[in-house]
């Protein structure tokens, strides 16, 4: 079956537009198959700007790319419009190097970091490895700074840290991100889970009042604010400063220091939650949520 001229344009643009696009099944927030799950974990460890395409959703797509790239298999890597390969590929280059070079990140120097795990927490972990019989106790951190334990059976080339007994295998990218670590298991009322409390992760987004912007506007403290509202929207109020989230923002806060002051704002908080988060993950430091939005802007600051 050829591919229809349609559906090439899309997978062209697709690929001449972003530098890695992965062809998936499923979100990454929610992988359809352990292949996709797997490829995308090893991405995210690496690299937190990839453009992931559902081929769930589009069923044209499916075909076509596997027509585009003959290759009969989902998830496909391409980097720089060249294809990669399916999972086993992407594997076989992290473990080698070639993916990090692909993807023109550096290989970090090789540390053995210092990490706490809570007694009942190496207690729980070892009667939990005792019971599978199998497999090496991985913790991986990714790029956007998510942590997560699993068990793997290849744990070649990885990095061991020994915690009272506990043998734990990473990466270097998670090695260099570990140090410092504090893993302490929380029980609650439906079971237990690890809390990771890592001093290198970016801190939190914080909340600022309506007031105290308007105190710092008013003071005339030059800031850096974005409305990440709808044009329509936009036209009804505004904040003054306010810069409207485009293309052109978001080069311009791509050309700050990560630790330079923003503040997001939106009708009620919510979707200026998920940029300022967004933009956390890619390592800026000093990001601010406008508590309330434009709403409780206009009700506390100008009820016109």
């Amino acid at each position: 079956m050829s591919i229809d001229s349609e559906t090439q344009g899309i997978i062209d643009n697709l690929l001449s537009n972003n530098k890695v696009v992965l062809f998936m099944k499923g979100t990454p927030d929610q992988p359809q198959c352990g292949f996709s799950a797997k490829t995308i974990a090893t991405l995210d460890l690496l690299t937190s700007t990839f453009m992931a395409v559902n081929v769930l959703e589009y069923p044209e797509i499916r075909e076509g790319i596997k027509e585009h790239s003959n290759w009969p298999t989902i998830p496909q890597l391409y980097i720089d419009g060249e294809l990669i390969g399916g999972n086993d590929i992407v594997q076989d280059m992290l473990k080698s190097g070639e993916l990090a070079t692909a993807l023109g990140v550096d290989i970090p120097t090789t540390t053995q970091p210092e990490i706490t795990i809570s007694p009942d927490g190496i207690a729980l972990i070892k009667s939990a490895l005792d019971a599978e019989k199998t497999g090496n106790l991985q913790l991986q951190i990714s790029a956007t700074w998510t942590h997560q334990m699993s068990l793997d059976d290849n744990p070649e080339n990885d990095i061991c840290v020994d915690i009272d007994g506990l043998k734990l295998y990473m990466d270097p990218w998670t090695a260099g991100r570990a140090d410092g670590l504090q893993m302490t298991l929380e029980k609650g009322m439906t079971g237990s889970r690890f809390i990771f409390d890592n001093p290198n992760a970016p801190p939190p987004v914080n909340q600022m009042t309506v007031q105290t912007l308007k105190t710092r506007l008013d003071s005339g403290d030059d800031i850096v604010l974005i409305d990440v509202r709808e044009n329509s929207e936009q036209e009804n109020t505004t904040i003054t400063g306010a810069r409207p989230w485009n293309s052109d923002t978001r080069t311009f806060i791509e050309s700050l220091p990560k630790d330079t002051e923003i503040i997001i704002h939106c009708h009620l908080g919510d979707n200026s939650q998920t940029l300022a988060d967004t933009l956390r993950q890619h390592g800026y430091t000093n990001l601010h949520n406008l508590a309330g939005g434009i709403k409780a802007w206009t009700e506390a600051t100008d009820n016109s």
